[in-house]
């Protein structure tokens, strides 16, 4: 054992604090400016702290800056000084207009003037709007109105009056007294092949047609279909009515959504003039061919037949040919043709056609040649088209959301309008008919006979034709 001479202090003599949750923590200062105001509320010492937190918030809020509106309109310039330096650095009024900017100061290469002399001429780069006049446009831009007149008229005569969106290059010469300026020459590109040029001088106006050579070499597309037809030949470089057209014309022949598949390639031809300066235009669609892996290939030749532009096959035999009706839309079958229980009045009743479930908008396409003998309203069945083919044959579509056929001749695979639920419907569908002699018949076992009646010497040529487009 030890022995310590020192005294053994109290243990009442040295303070222990405990906070909250029972945790020994150390003795705190008599005096702190930092007080826990959680803590021995009303006391000496948290009244001190409230103190000084009342202190700091009110010093803080008088620092702060003032908010309040901005002020409006232009401030006004204090001094003459900065006025002219506020002009030099273009700040103003829009009231003002250009009399801000700097201005030069009087030395031996530069004196002022009392006015600044008119331009002698100006050159503008105009663009027709859509309704716009020339003669207006022209006289808007500061020509003068008798020569604003006089060029319309002359280039009216020549039937090349500029379409929207064509850009002209007009110069005009030094105004007259009240302002207005003659035309000097008005120059643009009426169409790819031609360009119109109006010239002033002494004698008036007069205008000049500048033919130009092009070259109208088809151009030929190819590709593979990969996952979607529609979009392979965007893809390739065909444009939205180029692909439009090549669907509707091999659409004749196949159901394009179940009988092309991926890794069939398809070729195109389509009508094109290139000019000169390399601008180009693009026109219809001239041949539609498509290797398919799992079936026939087709070969078609638009050719003018009865005073309009049809697709005729390169293999087209004099043969009557068999062919099903064409499917109208994309879908499943969701109710086949006989009785049924109606969905709506809940009682048994003949359904004397099929429905497809496709959804709303999907386009309906006529299922073969016809006539459209009605489009429009049909009570329950909505908004309904009426097709008239050979054979005494009829085909309907209804519950139509929006009809683009409203008459007249259509071909198959031609769009005649969109998917919807109008009339006594439960949701977006086509209701299919198809009709023998007035009677309603299963569209599904209806098959067409027709016999082309194209002779020898005219197959020759199509056949030659659709050789020499696909050896471009």
């Amino acid at each position: 054992m030890f022995y310590s001479p020192r005294p053994l202090v109290a243990a009442a003599a040295v303070p222990i604090a405990f906070g909250r949750a029972g945790v020994l923590r150390p003795p705190e200062p008599r005096f702190s400016l930092v007080v826990d105001l959680s803590q021995d509320l009303f006391s000496g010492r948290w009244w001190r702290g409230l103190a000084t937190l009342t202190a700091l918030v009110t010093g803080v809020s008088q620092l702060a800056p003032q908010m309040g509106p901005l002020p409006a309109g232009t401030p006004v310039a204090e001094g003459p000084d900065q006025a002219r330096q506020e002009a030099a650095l273009a700040v103003g009024a829009l009231s003002r207009g250009s009399a801000t900017g700097l201005i030069m100061s009087e030395g031996p290469l530069a004196r002022p003037i009392a006015s600044a002399p008119a331009r002698q001429s100006r050159t503008l780069s105009l663009v027709v709007s859509q309704g716009d006049e020339l003669a207006r446009l022209l006289s808007r831009n500061g020509a003068r109105t008798a020569d604003a007149l006089a060029a319309a008229a002359m280039i009216g005569a020549e039937k090349a009056l500029p379409a929207p969106g064509t850009t002209l290059s007009l110069r005009l010469g030094a105004p007259d007294a009240a302002g207005q300026r003659p035309i000097e020459q008005l120059h643009y590109r009426a169409r790819l092949d031609l360009e119109i040029e109006v010239s002033g001088g002494e004698a008036g106006l007069r205008v000049e047609r500048r033919a130009m050579n092009l070259d109208r070499t088809p151009l030929r597309i190819r590709g593979s279909v990969g996952g979607g037809l529609y979009w392979a030949l965007r893809s390739a470089g065909a444009s939205p009515v180029q692909a439009a057209d090549y669907l509707q014309a091999i659409g004749g022949s196949l159901d394009v959504g179940s009988e092309v598949m991926p890794g069939d390639r398809f070729e195109l031809v389509v009508a094109q003039a290139k000019s000169a300066d390399g601008r180009t235009m693009s026109g219809g669609l001239l041949y539609a061919g498509l290797d398919r892996a799992g079936g026939g290939d087709l070969s078609l030749v638009r050719v003018p037949i009865g005073g309009r532009l049809q697709w005729i096959s390169e293999t087209a035999s004099p043969e009557p040919v068999r062919s099903g009706l064409l499917t109208p839309v994309a879908g499943p079958i969701t109710s086949g043709f006989g009785g049924r229980m109606h969905p709506i009045l809940r009682f048994i009743r003949m359904h004397k056609g099929v429905d497809y479930g496709a959804g709303w908008g999907a386009p309906i396409v006529a299922a073969a040649d016809g006539q459209v003998i009605r489009a429009g309203w049909a009570g329950g069945y909505g908004r309904q088209v009426r097709i008239a083919h050979a054979g005494g044959l009829m085909t309907s579509y209804s519950h139509m959301s929006r009809i683009v056929a409203e008459g007249g001749f259509v071909r198959r695979g031609e769009l005649i309008g969109y998917v919807g639920s109008s009339g006594l419907s439960t949701g977006p569908h086509l209701h299919y008919e198809v009709l023998k002699d007035g009677v309603p018949v299963n569209p599904l076992g209806v098959t067409l006979v027709s016999r082309p009646v194209y002779d020898d010497k005219f197959m020759a040529a199509v056949r030659a034709r659709a050789k020499a487009l696909r050896g471009l």
